[in-house]
């Protein structure tokens, strides 16, 4: 019988020496849907993909892909997934388009590579060796290897790193159409934009461990209430904002420039933000009541310092 969901991870354990990179980890991805895995460097998100891809071999716990173990039934497995990696993979002196014929003869019912050639913008540099394409034709020749076998479940690695605008929303587009094909997608990604637009559920991983799944604006909506945000110069003085307002409301800079405000959210707050920004020579832009956003969740959950 076959499983229903397309991924299945349950207590996953991953060591390297002494550093427990994945400890504990539980997933669940539904069939036909996009999930984005998020999470700060060196949470284990990349070791969780690569033991779900059958690249490792886990230390304790369980992984079903499509219902089956990625380590003892890889022969099986590989030909129902698709694997984009964020860089490597590929010969250097490989031409692009030689490279995607050929891994669609490695598949029993290919996609048609021209059209895919053409879908994603790679007409122009079919004969160009793989290490002198730009970073973007890079990765989009990455999906396309991915995608060409058509899999019942793809990673997708950082899809539309190093992408320009145009090819992020043609990447976005064509994750959409896998959805409606009913293809599975698990996306990794930095950009918070592009998992909240894409995702049917996101999990956030820290610490080895999922410490928030549920789709994008669930996971947003806890806290939305009595939200100001606004922008202006980085560095406001939000001492001096505090105490104009009433007790009780809190304000942060997210990042350079951003600021939230949480409290009673009223007309009275909206005007006295707007009158101390008067007084102290703040111009300020983007005045908005609104639901937190992914990146606010993400920073909450995982905190705000450095990881290398």
């Amino acid at each position: 019988m076959q499983s229903a969901a397309a991924l299945q991870v349950a207590g996953l354990v991953k060591r390297y020496g002494d550093k427990t990179a994945v400890d504990g980890l539980d997933l669940t991805v539904e069939r036909g849907t996009v999930t984005a895995f998020l999470g700060p460097n060196g949470a284990g998100k990349t070791t969780t993909v690569e033991t779900c891809e059958g690249y490792r071999r886990p230390d304790g716990g369980t992984v079903r892909v499509l219902g089956l173990d990625p380590v003892t039934q890889g022969s099986e497995l590989r030909p129902r997934i698709g694997v984009m990696l964020q860089s490597g993979g590929i010969y250097p002196t490989a031409r692009a388009e030689e490279t995607l014929r050929h891994m669609a003869t490695l598949h029993a019912h290919p996609l048609d590579v021209p059209a895919l050639v053409d879908r994603l913008g790679l007409g122009g540099c079919g004969r160009t060796p793989y290490r002198r394409l730009s970073g973007g034709q890079q990765q989009r020749l990455a999906l396309a290897l991915a995608l060409v076998g058509r899999p019942e479940l793809v990673f997708l690695d950082e899809p539309t790193a190093g992408l320009d605008p145009q090819a992020r929303h043609a990447t976005w587009d064509l994750v959409r159409a896998l959805r409606a094909d009913g293809v599975t997608v698990l996306l990794t990604t930095h950009h918070m934009e592009e998992a909240e637009e894409l995702s049917d559920e996101v999990a956030i991983v820290d610490g080895g461990k999922v410490v928030a799944q549920g789709a994008p604006d669930v996971l947003c909506k806890g806290g939305a209430e009595n939200t100001l945000r606004f922008a202006g110069r980085p560095g406001l003085d939000l001492t001096s904002l505090l105490k104009a307002l009433p007790a009780g409301t809190d304000a942060v800079e997210l990042h350079p420039g951003s600021y939230r405000l949480t409290g009673t959210v009223d007309p009275q707050l909206l005007a006295t933000v707007t009158s101390w920004c008067a007084q102290n020579g703040v111009l300020p832009d983007r005045i908005s009541v609104e639901r937190r956003t992914l990146e606010d969740v993400f920073m909450e959950l995982t905190g705000k310092e450095l990881r290398s």
